[in-house]
């Protein structure tokens, strides 16, 4: 319309005249422009397709990156056949195969007869032994014999004659006295290894795995840290703690099967000992399928149920639940691609690999970091982004674990799916249920410590100290579960008595594992020692991260028996770790809970007098009753304690007589 001219025409009534005043419409110039109508907006873009084509551009740089992450992950020699599970020998043999199949050629067979004959006798190759999976101690030549044990109360002769034995290799008397006695002289050379560290042959390759493992546990916790930052830049609390919990939850649930990545490293580390590549594969994919079953039933529970399991952290009507929700909905989708690390991480484990983990962790988190800022601000998607970030970087890290656990033969697709027998998923179900009830025990206690620090006052200064102390106990505990982690993979390893095919040696067994032992408990003590004292050292600056002094008055001293309580850690982690590798998983259970015991008792009691003090004063408890537990195991009832060595020499001894006594009849 264009403008309006003003006109008035007059109306007479009976009483008065009423002018009105109206507009009459004019024709629009050339010059005039249409109203601009700012109550309408303009035309939105059709947001869903945008989001499908954001979803489809996200999918294809997903794939194209877990090419890259596994082109840069297998880093292998040039040889071929190099990135397989056992490599040198399997190659030959394939060479040796390939030769008789060319000869079954010349002789006449068909092409297509022929290949498929060739894929039947590579199916039917016998397992060798590896060459890589030990870490041997010795330092003489092999006599070829295996261990000869004595009686447990050693006549003056057969002292005399271990005497005489071991002074040949300038051994002392007294330790092969202890062990039962030796004739072989790699075992007895496994006797002059050191329990101090002296950065020999032994302490290289121990560093070479566990290096990588205090890696992994260190960059693992970072998409959680990743996630909580990018959410804490929204400015909302609410998405903060909706995160927060929904995350919780997802942990909580995944919790509960978090005895398979410890079960799963020690059997896969025995069989790779064994050069048995069948059972290798076996461990792995029954682990794998067990690991599908769960995550059938957690996935659907948390899509269908998402309210009533967020309830457990959330009330009813909370505000946080409006962002809990969707987090919760996406990142179940996870469950599955978790389990697939966990695992394909306790397998590279046990076949002393630690290193490839590292670098998938390291792919992975690199990508959720890039992609967590570009979900949640430039998309606009908020809590819901950080969601499809993590579950963008869990798909990653288990695609490229499936795919090079296959290339390297270590499992076969169509053996996750297949139901494996009771007699496989009896050692890894029966040694799971036992750590099963030693992960409900921890977790036990420190709810049990939460509950307490909170009701010490209603001001909140003892739970925030207790948060500030808790921090600094736990700079040292990465470093010292990795060492954990290793002594479950180098101990089951080290007990299976073999021939090194490189050098023809024996090597492994029990006097071996023992040795590996004491070398890993010495590190355990030394690096305790050593962090404890870093930690003192930095408590000032540790204190400075609260501007309140009431927190830092209350935490000093619960600050000072954490970093106390390191060197106990030390001890206690590598030697639950032992306990782990030998299979002794219920006494690991049963030590557990005679500590946790003993901690509630001084929960009830402590606090009361010494306030937070007290309940620091029960951690030194609780860890102290573990140590002994872990003293029994090693010096007196485990498959390692002098006197079993001595038995199972024993026995060893008693079953070689018997054979020759077989064979004297026979001739």
């Amino acid at each position: 319309m264009g403008r309006k001219e003003p006109t008035s025409r007059s109306v007479t009534t009976v009483d008065h005249t009423l002018t009105i005043t109206t507009r009459a419409p004019t024709p629009p110039t050339p010059t005039s422009r249409p109203p601009v109508h700012h109550h309408r907006q303009p035309p939105r873009r059709n947001s869903s397709k945008m989001k499908v084509l954001f979803l489809g551009f996200i999918f294809l740089i997903t794939t194209d990156y877990i090419r890259i992450t596994t082109s840069f992950v297998v880093v292998g020699t040039k040889q071929p056949g190099a990135n397989r599970l056992f490599p040198p020998a399997r190659h030959e043999q394939q060479q040796r195969i390939t030769t008789i199949s060319a000869g079954d050629r010349k002789n006449g067979i068909p092409y297509r007869k022929w290949t498929k004959q060739l894929r039947a006798r590579s199916r039917r190759r016998p397992s060798i032994t590896p060459s890589a999976a030990s870490i041997s101690i010795e330092e003489g030549d092999d006599g070829g014999g295996g261990v000869v044990g004595g009686t447990t109360e050693l006549s003056s002769q057969q002292q005399q004659s271990a005497a005489a034995t071991t002074n040949t290799n300038n051994i002392n008397p007294q330790k092969a006295i202890q062990y039962g006695g030796a004739t072989s002289k790699s075992m007895d050379s496994s006797l002059e290894v050191s329990r101090w560290p002296r950065f020999d042959a032994l302490d290289k390759k121990l560093t070479a795995i566990a290096i990588p493992c205090i890696l992994n546990y260190a960059i693992n916790p970072l998409i959680g840290a990743v996630d909580l930052f990018w959410v804490n830049r929204m400015g909302d609390p609410l998405a903060v703690a909706g995160q927060a919990a929904a995350n919780q939850m997802f942990s909580t649930a995944f919790w509960l099967a978090s005895f398979l990545p410890s079960v799963t490293a020690t059997l896969v580390s025995k069989e790779y000992a064994k050069g048995d590549e069948q059972g290798v594969q076996d461990s792995v994919c029954q682990a794998l399928f067990i690991g599908v079953v769960i995550a059938c039933i957690g996935t659907p529970l948390m899509l269908m149920y998402p309210e009533k399991v967020l309830s457990m952290v959330l009330s009813d009507g909370a505000p946080a639940m409006e962002f809990a929700k969707p987090y919760l909905l996406i990142r179940a989708f996870a469950f599955l691609p978790a389990f697939m690390t966990v695992i394909g991480f306790s397998a590279f484990r046990g076949i002393l690999d630690p290193g490839t983990p590292v670098r998938i962790s390291f792919f992975a988190n690199l990508f959720n970091a890039i992609l967590d800022p570009i979900l949640i601000f430039k998309f606009k998607l908020g809590v819901p982004g950080a969601a499809m970030a993590t579950l963008a970087a869990e798909l990653i890290s288990a695609a490229t674990y499936l795919t090079i656990l296959r290339k390297r033969n270590i499992i076969r697709l169509r053996r996750i799916l297949r139901l494996p027998s009771w007699d496989k998923l009896k050692p890894l179900l029966t040694g799971g249920a036992a750590l099963q009830l030693r992960n409900f025990a921890l977790n036990f206690v420190f709810l049990a410590v939460t509950r307490v620090t909170q009701s010490i006052d209603s001001t909140g200064v003892a739970a925030a100290a207790h948060a500030l102390s808790i921090q600094t106990f736990q700079i040292g505990g990465i470093v010292l579960l990795g060492l954990s982690t290793v002594a479950q993979t180098v101990v089951p390893n080290e007990m299976v008595e073999r021939t090194d095919p490189k050098t023809g040696k024996r090597i492994g067994g029990r006097l071996a594992a023992k040795m590996v032992v004491q070398r890993l408990m010495s590190w355990g003590f030394l690096l305790g020692t050593l962090l404890g004292s870093l930690q003192i050292l930095v408590l000032p600056l540790l204190h400075q991260s609260t501007p309140l002094e009431e927190v830092r008055k209350s935490a000093r001293i619960p600050s000072y028996l954490a970093s106390l309580y390191q060197i106990i850690n030390g001890l206690v982690f590598i030697g639950e770790g032992v306990m782990v590798g030998c299979e002794n998983f219920f006494q690991l259970s049963i030590s557990t809970l005679m500590a946790t015991f003993g901690f509630l008792w001084c929960l009830r009691s402590l606090p009361t007098k010494f306030g937070l003090t007290g309940v620091w004063i029960g951690f030194g408890v609780f860890n102290t009753l573990r140590l002994v537990g872990v003293w029994v195991h090693q010096a007196r009832n485990g498959p390692l304690a002098p006197r079993n060595i001595m038995k199972k020499n024993n026995d060893n001894d008693g079953g070689k007589k018997q054979k020759d006594k077989k064979k004297e009849k026979q001739k």
